[in-house]
């Protein structure tokens, strides 16, 4: 038996696969302790306690780096550089607000250590630490009250001799010890320096989290095999996330491209915008299966801290369903980054006060109060109008309160999806919309017509699409080395060679088969970023070609360098075949349930009602029209039309303006 899960901000979704047969499930996460959520889903799913594999997507990585809850953490580096993880880029996010405090460095003036080495960029030691300076580093550490040591030396990509010996000083100390040239030997100091010190940051609570759920699990099945799914995308065993988890900060919406990626491809789609809008944010990605399909990035920005390793390219905004709606001091509305998140929640589930995006979908008419979560649980429709109408007098009525909190919310949302297409080269227009998670369907048809996206796609079980993608996820493990070699045509053998040995190395206790794959990151001669392509004999065209799209030009004149070799194992999942029905033209009178009174564009319209799960493959309907299911409601607007494909997704056509 396989089990998936994606703890999130307000629900903890399951998905299970057990003999053929795919099952869905949400509860409300557990916020302060998420294990307790997950272990009763994972009960709810395996009741009978057979043995299974459990795979998880985790968020508390994220939220420690958001709250600023990590450890303690000693950072150590070259000597006269402590103060690299401080002076970052000198980079101003917002370079004319005067108010713009930056965020604390995770490592305090007190915990910065320099080692007195030196290595030059070529990887030659002008200079080895003593054992009595090893001592002496030792004992300050242990003095400061460390609960982590970020170990990065300035050169040690090129030549890891001194921070080996560092590291073996260290280790008597018995803290978690994050090594720069076992997770990211790549230059940039400071980009190496803050994800080495992320780690750490993160170590001994993810540590925590882990081994504790590890043991419940163990307790409470038959031995489970417990891994989890990191942000490059590909699933990890517990034990590395433990040990390495600057990997896991974007665990759970790895797991929505993952899933988008997988529905577009059976669905015979190319180009899609995944769209996950969840109760806390809104996740957002580009995938181009023409282009190898996922959105891989090494320059992430995570709670304001540069993280190098390979992530997935995902842009998250603070607008989920439980965003709080609110007027400033000014009487200026806002939407979010605030969330009620699971506990008060929103005011329509019964203990929450502040109105949120959900209450206002509610107000509109948007959600069926009678069939939220299959009507498992009703919504309070007059409790919402109670504490929402002293609120919303500042605008004249509860329903100008809530069209202007979509209004905000969509335009957080409209502004995310252009950064990942506009702002990289691509059309929006040339893409399909994948809309999921709780809330995305909601949203999906409105914000197509501002982006002038044709079509909109959701997939079966879209408020557990997350989950479906760690289920069907592959396990992946990301190696790279910084060599900075000329690009004359061919490709770097024996480096290639060597980074493999130390990948098989990594997998060894792993039984499974991985393929490997070989990129590399190319730029001009001193430029000061660079492109990943695959790593063949036209990789030169490639890197040509991308910078054109990505740039606006490319000169192939101009001398080209490898600065970084990057290697992927991976093994692919085992299959899950997800339900297919035969087409038979009809127009979805069968689904209709009854009518409701929705708002669109200020105007109160009746719209019909439809029960997804009574939709057959090839039924037609045009908007407005609400269709509602266990995982979430999809709203279609006047004039747009709905096909129902052979996997069960609805393709909804955005009527033009």
């Amino acid at each position: 038996m396989r089990i998936a899960i994606d703890s999130g901000g307000t629900f903890t979704d399951c998905v299970s696969f057990d003999q053929g047969l795919l099952k869905v499930f949400k509860i409300f996460s557990t916020p302060t302790h998420p294990e307790e959520a997950i272990l009763k889903a994972v009960l709810h799913a395996n009741s009978s306690g057979m043995q299974a594999s459990v795979r998880h997507g985790t968020t508390v990585g994220t939220n420690a780096l958001l709250e600023r809850k990590g450890a303690r953490v000693a950072f150590v580096t070259t000597a006269g550089f402590e103060d690299t993880i401080s002076i970052g880029r000198q980079a101003r996010h917002a370079l004319y607000d005067w108010f713009l405090d930056p965020l604390p460095c995770l490592v305090s003036p007190t915990l910065r250590f320099g080692v007195p080495e030196r290595t030059t960029a070529e990887g030659d030691i002008l200079r080895t630490p003593t054992a009595e300076e090893l001592e002496q580093l030792r004992d300050a550490i242990t003095k400061s009250g460390a609960e982590a040591v970020a170990l990065s030396l300035l050169f040690s990509f090129a030549n890891p001799h001194n921070e080996q010996l560092v590291a073996e000083a260290l280790a008597p100390l018995h803290l978690p010890l994050s090594v720069s040239h076992r997770i990211l030997p790549e230059f940039r100091e400071y980009e190496r320096a803050s994800t080495i010190v992320v780690n750490a940051y993160l170590a001994p609570r993810v540590s925590t989290y882990l081994n504790n759920l590890d043991h419940s699990l163990y307790a409470a099945l038959a031995g489970p095999q417990l891994h989890v799914m990191q942000s490059s995308g590909g699933i990890i065993s517990a034990q590395t996330a433990s040990d390495e988890p600057v990997r896991t900060v974007l665990s759970g919406p790895a797991g929505g491209v993952i899933g988008a990626m997988r529905v577009a491809a059976l669905s015979g789609i190319s180009k899609v915008i995944a769209f996950d809008m969840g109760g806390t944010s809104t996740d957002v990605s580009l995938i181009d299966l023409t282009q190898n399909g996922m959105p891989i990035t090494s320059e992430s920005i995570v709670a304001g801290m540069p993280v190098a390793i390979p992530m997935l390219d995902i842009h998250t905004v603070g607008a989920g369903g439980g965003s709080l709606a609110y007027f400033d001091e000014g009487g200026i509305l806002h939407v979010g980054p605030e969330s009620a998140g699971s506990v008060p929640g929103p005011i329509c589930y019964g203990h929450g006060e502040q109105p949120t995006v959900t209450d206002a979908n509610l107000l509109l008419g948007r959600l069926d109060p009678k069939n939220f979560l299959g009507g498992s649980m009703r919504l309070d429709l007059e409790r919402t109008r109670q504490f929402t109408k002293p609120v919303a007098a500042a605008l004249g009525s509860i329903e100008n309160f809530a069209q202007g909190t979509l209004q905000l919310a969509e335009a957080a949302m409209e502004k995310a999806i252009r950064v990942i297409s506009v702002e990289r080269g691509y059309d929006p227009r040339e893409f399909m919309l994948l809309a999921f998670g709780g809330a995305g369907p909601l949203h999906a048809c409105s914000l197509a017509r501002s982006l002038s996206i044709p079509r909109v796609l959701i997939p079966p079980m879209p408020g557990a699409l997350s989950a479906l993608g760690i289920l069907l996820a592959d396990s992946v493990r990301d190696l790279s080395k910084t060599v900075m070699l000329p690009w004359i045509g061919e490709i770097p053998e024996s480096s290639f060679l060597e980074l493999e040995a130390q990948g098989r190395a990594s997998v060894a206790n792993e039984e499974q088969n991985f393929q490997i794959t070989r990129s590399l990151d190319l730029r001009y001669v001193g430029q000061g970023y660079e492109v990943n392509v695959p790593a063949d004999s036209t990789a030169g065209a490639h890197f040509h070609q991308v910078h054109l799209q990505r740039y606006g030009y490319a000169d192939e004149s101009q001398p080209v360098e490898i600065v970084n070799l990057r290697v992927r194992f991976t093994a692919v999942a085992e299959p899950c075949d997800l339900p297919h029905q035969e087409l038979h033209p009809g127009n979805g009178a069968q689904a209709q349930i009854h009518k409701m009174t929705t708002w669109f564009d200020s105007h109160p319209i009746p719209t019909l009602v439809y029960a997804r799960h009574l939709l057959h493959a090839g039924d037609r309907f045009t908007g407005p029209a609400i269709v509602t299911e266990y995982s979430t409601t999809t709203v279609v607007q006047p004039s747009d039309s709905v096909f129902v494909d052979e996997q069960g997704n609805l393709i909804i056509q955005v009527a033009a303006q």
